[in-house]
């Protein structure tokens, strides 16, 4: 079997490990299937991860217009595509399935993996008229479905609330393609036997990019509540803050507590990390799958969240974290020291959030992906 994975980047972010996690798999575990990497930019944060796969840049591109001309240049995919004759295309981010899906190819099985509910998907509305930004979305969608229809496409959906938003927004012909497999980690590289010391003190962390709908800024707000209560505790924030870091700064400096957050920025072992720290944290008020939740229980940190939508699977109530479904800081520091102040609960919860991260592990899901692959 020859499978062509279609990634936009390789820049940091859940959809891209995944795809380079899922090639390592594939290496280490099915020597006699070929799998290829096309990255769509020049742009690798993973180069340790990435090391010995087979990766490819590709500078085709399009860029659809509803009012103008539109770019469709798809001659060095197509060329690649010629080349490398896949039995599989599988895609991973919007402009891959734009490109992917240009020139269907007879006899080639296409996947789309949707790692979140894609705005471009969304059904017609009445803001969809008055909105030029929606319309051309919707437009695309069109497009691109007749395109699925054409290939016979399936969707990979990586969480129930995932399912259903592609469920509501595609058609009849292409719902019942959708496959729901969790997205997954290679878990003995975070597994580890964990010995707290409860004297240190409290160290919380968070990885993710730093944007808006992360909502890293709420976090400072917990932060500054559980150190009002006398609360020796420090938050680590991993991720590029490039885009929005200033902004987190500036309010833990006006509420007093910068010299408590650190941002050590992209880390290249995360892992690490994890380990530094005693309980994972997560802000944000929307969130796919929580691929990092999993690698966090792995590593054996209980786990206290918003709730995403799509990492409602992940949280078994009192288990393995908790899941606050108000953005009250108050709360969600009162969820923390739940954890923190009871020894025994804390290392029960972090004896179940190893056990259930297993079976988030790369290998059972490679087979599965297989399995699809070669049964449809």
């Amino acid at each position: 079997m020859k499978i062509l994975q279609v990634v936009q980047s390789l820049g940091k972010g859940g959809a891209e490990r995944l795809v380079l996690e899922v090639s390592r798999a594939l290496k280490r575990y099915y020597p006699d299937v070929q799998n290829r990497i096309v990255a769509l930019e020049k742009r690798n944060e993973y180069t340790d991860l990435s090391k010995d796969l087979d990766i490819v840049y590709c500078d085709s591109n399009i860029k659809l217009s509803l009012s103008g001309k539109s770019t469709i240049d798809v001659v060095e995919f197509d060329r690649i595509v010629k080349d490398y004759c896949p039995d599989v295309i599988h895609s991973h981010t919007y402009k891959a399935e734009l490109i992917s899906r240009e020139h269907i190819v007879p006899n080639v099985r296409y996947f789309t993996h949707a790692h979140n509910n894609m705005p471009e998907f969304r059904n017609f509305s009445i803001e969809t008229i008055f909105k030029k930004d929606r319309l051309t979305k919707f437009w695309e969608k069109c497009r691109i479905v007749a395109k699925y229809k054409k290939c016979n496409n399936r969707i990979i959906a990586i969480s129930k609330d995932t399912e259903m938003f592609y469920k509501s927004t595609m058609p009849k012909s292409i719902v019942r393609n959708i496959y729901t497999i969790p997205n997954a980690i290679d878990y003995y590289k975070f597994y580890r036997q964990r010995e707290v010391d409860f004297s240190l003190p409290l160290n919380l962390i968070m990885v993710a990019h730093m944007s808006d709908y992360k909502n890293q800024t709420f976090l400072i707000d917990v932060l500054k509540n559980l150190r009002d209560q006398g609360i020796d505790v420090v938050l680590t924030l991993v991720g590029d803050w490039r885009n929005n870091g200033d902004s987190i700064r500036l309010k833990a400096e006006q509420l007093g507590i910068l010299s408590y957050v650190k941002m050590p920025g992209l880390v290249e072992d995360v892992g690490k990390e994890y380990q530094k720290n005693h309980i994972y944290v997560h802000s944000a008020y929307y969130e796919p799958f929580g691929l990092v939740l999993v690698e966090a229980m792995a590593s054996g940190l209980p786990v206290v969240t918003l709730d995403g939508r799509g990492n409602r699977d992940l949280i078994v109530q009192g288990k393995n974290g908790y899941m606050v479904y108000e953005q009250d800081a108050e709360q969600f520091a009162d969820r923390i020291l739940e954890i923190w102040n009871d020894k025994q609960k804390y290392y029960e919860m972090s004896v179940f959030a190893q056990e259930f991260a297993k079976q988030y592990d790369i290998k059972p899901y490679v087979d599965r992906l297989l399995e699809l692959y070669k049964c449809v």
